[in-house]
């Protein structure tokens, strides 16, 4: 039932009215993740009026998280996200029924926890092999779900299986080798980068239950908190590639050990992997690591940096041949060599990645394309030397 003072301001939208809401009240999401994605996401979903959230996370809040986790506070430190998450909810609107799951989203539970008529799901993780059993799951079950990523100051938004639109698994075709990209853990996050995006998840996620465009499905949004800008990517269905007919290719993430590791250590045999992804239709990752390692032995790529131009000339890469802003690539193809391994940077790696499928889809070998996973704050920590500031 509709609560019309509560939700007034909704109710006089000419895209929503009593209409919209009652869609809203009765629509029921799950939430994965009640950390620094799923926090502003599920607040702003009750607000809202959603009738129905489910919330998974099996970790307990610890005083750190409170930087950016914005539904818990200092009493909640050491008690169950879901439980802390649950109760800053109900303390919001205890209409909104709230069904927590003290547990990690998993291959062994993933289809159980689907299975309980949720409209739509949102990804508040932060490890990589969750969000591929996520893509497989839903696309399993028919399930739309709204993708969010954040890293240190840059983060990504897509709507994933919608209307028969495009699943992660088209974007990123290929995770990355285990490891090569570093955690929020490691590499650290700007506290309100969090609210920004998952804020954004929240508005796609509103639109499409009532009805409006879901403006990101078959693009990617990526925000740059440094520089204050918004860039998109556009992507589509890759009939071609393997059917998902079970949890079986994200299962295996699962199984593998170094998937679980933060050791920037345990990198090693990275260049092995990578070579194992050449060919496919998907760049190829590599961290400073390697590529020092393979430069050492003779690789000598042509070095792309992909920032703005007051980036570069605070800082830049002593072997750089050339930068140009990432939404400009396009425009510099008669200065990137076609016929060379190309090594794409940009200041944490986002925006080279966006760099990097722009040149592929103008069609340069995706086997030859690299991206600095960690850009120059990377390279500035492994080899400070290498850098003129």
């Amino acid at each position: 039932m509709v609560d019309l003072e509560r939700h007034a301001r909704h109710l006089s939208l000419p895209n929503v009215g009593v209409e919209g809401q009652q869609r809203l009240v009765g629509a029921s999401i799950l939430i994965i993740g009640a950390g620094g994605l799923g926090s502003p996401a599920a607040l702003y979903l009750a607000a809202a009026g959603v009738g129905h959230l489910g919330l998974v996370d099996d970790d307990v809040v610890d005083l750190s998280n409170l930087q950016r986790q914005i539904l818990h506070t200092s009493e909640s430190v050491g008690t169950p996200k879901v439980e802390s998450a649950k109760k800053r909810l109900h303390a919001l609107d205890d209409g909104v029924k709230v069904t927590s799951f003290q547990t990690r989203f998993n291959p062994g539970n993933a289809m159980q926890l689907l299975e309980m008529g949720w409209d739509l799901v949102i990804d508040g993780t932060d490890n990589i092999p969750t969000r591929y059993l996520i893509d497989d799951a839903c696309a399993l079950k028919g399930i739309p779900w709204v993708y969010g990523s954040i890293f240190q100051f840059e983060g990504q938004v897509s709507v994933f299986g919608y209307q028969g639109g495009p699943s992660y698994r088209d974007l990123f075709p290929e995770p990355p080798p285990p490891n090569a990209v570093r955690s929020c853990e490691e590499a650290g996050v700007f506290g309100v980068l969090p609210g920004v995006i998952g804020l954004l998840q929240a508005t796609e996620a509103i639109k499409l239950l009532i009805g409006l465009n879901v403006a990101l499905s078959g693009r990617l949004l990526i925000y740059d908190a440094a520089s204050m800008s918004f860039t998109q990517l556009s992507f589509e269905r890759d009939e071609e590639r393997t059917k998902i007919l079970d949890l079986s290719l994200s299962s295996a993430m699962f199984d593998t050990s170094e998937w679980c590791s933060l050791e920037p250590d345990s990198r090693q045999g990275d260049i092995e992997k990578q070579e194992a992804h050449e060919g496919k239709n998907m760049f190829n990752h590599i961290s400073i690591t390697d590529a020092l390692e393979r430069r050492s032995s003779g690789w000598s790529p042509f070095v792309l940096d992909v920032r703005s131009d007051g980036e570069y000339h605070e800082a830049h890469a002593d072997s750089c041949d050339l930068q140009v802003p990432h939404d400009q690539v396009l425009s510099a193809l008669e200065q990137i060599p076609s016929n060379q391994d190309i090594l794409v940077y940009c200041r944490s790696g986002m925006r080279s990645q966006i760099a990097a499928m722009s040149l592929i889809q103008a069609g340069y070998n995706a086997a030859h394309m690299y991206n600095l996973d960690g850009g120059i704050i990377a390279w500035k920590s492994a080899a400070p030397a290498e850098i003129i500031n």
